[in-house]
């Protein structure tokens, strides 16, 4: 058992019999009254942001995880499919537990976070920067450069679509960020 005292950005806790990851955290000590903390809760099975406050000193419940590395394989009806890439184990993940899963190329390595004592997958979280191969974006048009922040849409070779800056072509190599979806360089 943990206490307040003990949070840090990235554990994770059960509250409430599900599974958070603290996003973000701040101690509060106002001028009158008792002190408390101010948390950012990510709901690990949806996904979905929550602030929560508990006040100081209180108990929290703190959870066992493992990353583990899994190369991404195939998807099908199932979900997306993923093979371990010491044992050869292969497991099957919900896209919905996948940040941004549509940058995901064959061969992907992504590290899959497993709740130690149930042995359930939690999320997966694609390497920070992935390259990718621009399949498709319209043409720049000469002139429209001398502006910074002129971007465009581009498809890439997964068929996802970012944001890319007016010269960029078909057929360019690029990185992008994964927890962003932005535009990260252009790969020479």
């Amino acid at each position: 058992m943990a206490t307040t005292a003990d949070i840090k950005i990235g554990m994770c806790i059960e509250l409430d019999g599900k599974t958070f990851q603290i996003v973000d955290f701040q101690h509060v000590k106002p001028g009158k009254g008792p002190a408390f903390v101010r948390t950012k809760l990510k709901n690990l099975e949806n996904g979905r942001v929550l602030e929560n406050t508990f006040s100081a000193g209180s108990k929290i419940e703190p959870v066992r995880v493992e990353r583990r590395p899994y190369q991404f394989t195939y998807e099908d009806d199932l979900g997306m499919h993923f093979m371990h890439t010491e044992t050869f184990e292969e497991i099957n993940i919900d896209k919905n537990l996948i940040n941004n899963y549509d940058l995901m190329v064959d061969g992907q390595i992504v590290e899959v976070m497993f709740h130690t004592e149930k042995e359930t997958v939690l999320s997966a979280e694609l390497p920070p920067i992935v390259d990718m191969e621009v399949t498709y974006t319209e043409p720049g048009i000469k002139g429209d450069t001398a502006s910074t922040n002129s971007l465009k849409p581009a498809t890439v070779n997964t068929g996802a679509t970012v944001r890319v800056p007016l010269f960029i072509n078909t057929g360019d190599k690029i990185r992008v960020d994964t927890r962003t979806r932005e535009y990260y360089e252009r790969i020479k």
